[in-house]
Parts: structure tokens; C-alpha cells; sequence
């Protein structure tokens, strides 16, 4: 009567538009295929959907069509400065990809093995790449990559974080236990390298067996060092984890919706592993060349290059949730990071070298040790009020970037440099 039709005929009219409704959204969605009844449709859909998922995870997955150049460039040996600067920047969107399975995988772990997960995978790109130059005897890489991974962490993040986060607010708080903690663990790590550089030094260079004293010192401290980070991993997730409560809730907050379940993150671990290995290898095998055609110190690549291409998925992740003001999960990506590298992974190096007989050691020139001692300190007095700005994040750039140009001009002590008046150590 007045235009309108009656309920009874309304009904139908209204099921037939969400009906159409339905179906656009199926089809745009491409739930047709992966919920389809034939598993020949359904499990390429699936699949499909996934990989799509974990690409489209991150804008710097472009990057992946250098992942098959580098390993073709490589596999032919066709220049050394291609397969270099190739596979370099192959890393950088695998360690990302890497990053990300880690991530979802360890959502169905839970925290105690979802933060195992973190710890062993976090740095899997350094571990990868210094694993791979120990085999071939490049101590020199090993060494400055571990340092550069620290400092990169500790000074080029946490500073990023600092400016990114302060520079439209007057300052941000984080948890001042939380960072004391880490910072502390971060001094006994320092001390670790102090000590063979002094012993060292204060050693008879004559004495035949002090290379070998080095590394009876190394291993011990090593092992030391492990037990030291398996402590902290259960003061952090057990014994002390309401100290902690407040980042992890801010680290949920930050998660985006479950992409991959385990199996497929599994797979994609895997699978991303192996071709960092690959492109590991390369890169390695390639630093020579750089070293003699660009006149690049192996310990500036090692310490700087390297590391950036590492960390490239933790920058970005960093600096995102200091923008966001939470900065207590930003110390805990940034100095976090940094204390696995420095507890975690130099003393797993310097176990695997014992047991693969390379002589790896905590043995870092005097100027290297005395560059990571002033890191730490002036990142332990930045920290200490639990207070930050990008006043104090600029600091943290400034200093890298003086500590970067130090070593670009520091020439490799293999060929000559290193400590005045002290004969390099026999390492290769």
C-alpha cells in the first residue's frame, strides 16, 4: 500500500542479496578454490594462498628476484663484484622472511619456546654467514661480523628507535629494570673481550704456546657465556617474568593476525635457510675480490656491511613500535638482539671452531675490544633513567657512524695493521 512489499515477499528478495553477496566475496577471496570438495583445486589453492600471504608480509620481499640472479651468478663464478653486491642484497629479504616464520611459528609455541624459537632463529643470518666463513678459515669475517651485528644493534637501532619515536614527542619511558638488566649483561659481555685482549698482550709475544693460552681462555669463557645466556633465558621467561609482562603484552598487541600455521612456517624456515646458506656461501666466497678490486678492508665488510643486511628485518621492526611509543619491546629487539650475538652465538662459534679445528677465539684486536667497550658504555649511560629522545638517539647514530668511518680507514691486521708492536695472531 504504500510501496513497499510484504515481509513474506521481502525475505526472499533480501536472501537472494546476501546470497550475491556471499558469492562476490567467495570469489574475490578465492574461497571457491580453497574450499572446494576435489583436493587437486583445494591444496594448490591453499598453498597458494599462503605463499601469496607470506610475500605480500613485507615490502622488501621484492627484493627476492636477486635470491635466484645471485645463486645463477654464482653457481657460473661470472664476476666476483656481481655475486657480491647480488647475493648481498639477496640476504636482506630473506632475513626478513625469516624473521616472519619465526614470528608465527612461535604464536603456537607459547612464550618459554616461542622465545627459544627467537633466540635460536633471530640472528639465524649471522649465525648462517659467520658459520659458513668459519669453515673456510675467514676468522677476520667471523670476528668483525659478531662485533659489527652488537654495535649495529646496540648503536645504529637503538638510536633509529630513539629518533623515531622522540621526534614528535617530548620523550618516552621503558622499563628501566628491563634495560638495566640487558645493559649489565651487555658489560659482562664486553669484559669477555677485554680479557684475552689484555692477556694478550701481557703475555710474552716469544712464548710459543701463547696462541695456544688464548684459546684454552676462549673456550672456557665460551662455555661460561652459554651457561650465562641459558640463565638469563630463564630469568627472563620464568623466574623474573613478570618483569617482562609488560613487553609481551605490548608484542601481542603489535602482532598482526596468525598468516602461517606451524607445518607451513616450518617449511618456510626451512626452505628460507637453505637459501641463505647458498647465498652465504657466495658471498663469501666473493669477499676476496671485493677486498682486492674495491680496496674494502675484509674487517670493514665484515663489521659493517654485513650486519646491516642481517638486522635489515629487525631495523624496520624496531623502529615500527618505537613510532607506536612502545618502546620497551624496541630495547627489547634492539639490545635484545644484541645480547644473543654477544652470549649466544660468538661463544657457539668459538665451540664449533674447537670442535671443527679452527682456531676461533674471543681474541678481538685491542682496537676493536676498546671500540665495543665505549659502545657499551655510552648506551649504558643513554638507558640508565629509563628515559630516551631523539636527542640521545642522535647520539647513538653519531657514534656509529664515527665508529664506521674508524674502521673503513682501519686496515686488516693480516695486512699489517692491528695493535702497534704486537704481531697478529696466527689465525689463518
Amino acid at each position: 500500500m504504500n510501496g513497499e512489499l510484504p515481509s513474506d515477499e521481502r525475505a526472499p528478495l533480501l536472501q537472494a542479496e546476501l546470497g550475491n553477496l556471499n558469492h562476490l566475496r567467495t570469489r574475490l577471496n578465492g574461497d571457491q578454490y580453497t574450499s572446494s570438495e576435489n583436493p587437486w583445486v583445494r591444496y594448490p589453492a591453499k598453498t597458494w594462498n599462503t605463499i601469496w600471504a607470506t610475500l605480500a608480509s613485507n615490502y622488501v620481499n621484492v627484493l627476492l628476484v636477486f635470491v635466484p640472479v645471485g645463486i645463477v651468478l654464482g653457481a657460473l663464478d661470472i664476476d666476483p663484484v656481481a655475486i657480491f653486491c647480488v647475493n648481498f642484497l639477496a640476504i636482506v629479504p630473506l632475513a626478513a622472511l625469516l624473521s616472519f616464520a619465526t614470528e608465527e611459528l612461535s604464536v603456537k609455541l607459547g612464550q618459554t619456546l616461542g622465545g627459544l624459537m627467537n633466540a635460536t632463529f633471530g640472528n639465524a643470518v649471522e649465525l648462517i654467514v659467520s658459520i659458513v666463513a668459519l669453515r673456510q678459515g675467514e676468522i677476520r669475517i667471523v670476528q668483525a661480523s659478531m662485533l659489527g651485528s652488537i654495535l649495529s644493534n646496540i648503536l645504529l637501532v637503538l638510536g633509529c628507535c630513539f629518533i623515531a619515536g622522540g621526534y614528535n614527542r617530548e620523550e618516552q619511558t621503558f622499563n628501566t629494570t628491563v634495560a638495566s638488566t640487558m645493559s649489565s649483561l651487555m658489560a659482562v659481555a664486553s669484559a669477555s673481550l677485554i680479557i684475552p685482549a689484555t692477556l694478550y698482550a701481557a703475555l710474552t709475544q716469544s712464548e710459543s704456546s701463547t696462541t695456544d693460552n688464548i684459546l684454552i681462555l676462549s673456550h672456557g669463557t665460551s662455555i661460561i657465556l652459554l651457561i650465562l645466556y641459558l640463565l638469563y633465558l630463564f630469568f627472563q621467561l620464568k623466574s623474573h617474568a613478570k618483569l617482562f609482562d609488560e613487553e609481551s603484552v605490548e608484542g601481542e598487541e603489535a602482532k598482526e593476525p596468525e598468516v602461517l600455521t606451524p607445518i607451513p612456517a616450518a617449511i618456510c624456515l626451512v626452505v628460507v635457510t637453505v637459501l641463505v646458506a647458498v647465498c652465504a656461501e657466495y658471498l663469501v666466497d666473493s669477499i676476496d675480490a671485493i677486498v682486492a678490486k674495491a680496496h674494502i678492508s675484509k674487517t670493514f665488510i665484515g663489521l659493517i656491511l654485513l650486519p646491516i643486511v642481517g638486522n635489515a628485518a629487525e631495523h624496520v621492526t624496531a623502529c615500527v613500535v618505537a613510532y607506536k611509543d612502545k618502546m620497551d619491546l624496541a630495547i627489547g629487539v634492539a639490545i635484545g638482539s644484541s645480547l644473543q650475538i654477544a652470549l649466544f652465538v660468538t661463544p657457539f662459534l668459538v665451540i664449533l671452531g674447537w670442535i671443527i679445528g679452527q682456531p676461533m677465539t674471543l681474541h678481538f684486536y685491542m682496537f676493536e675490544t676498546v671500540v665495543f667497550f665505549v659502545a657499551v658504555l655510552v648506551v649504558n649511560y643513554l638507558i640508565q633513567d629509563g628515559k630516551s629522545n631523539y636527542l640521545e638517539g642522535a647520539m647513538c647514530l653519531g657514534t656509529y657512524i664515527i665508529i664506521a668511518l674508524a674502521f673503513y680507514v682501519y686496515p686488516d691486521p693480516s695486512n699489517g695493521g692491528g695493535d702497534p708492536g704486537v704481531e697478529p695472531p696466527k689465525l689463518f
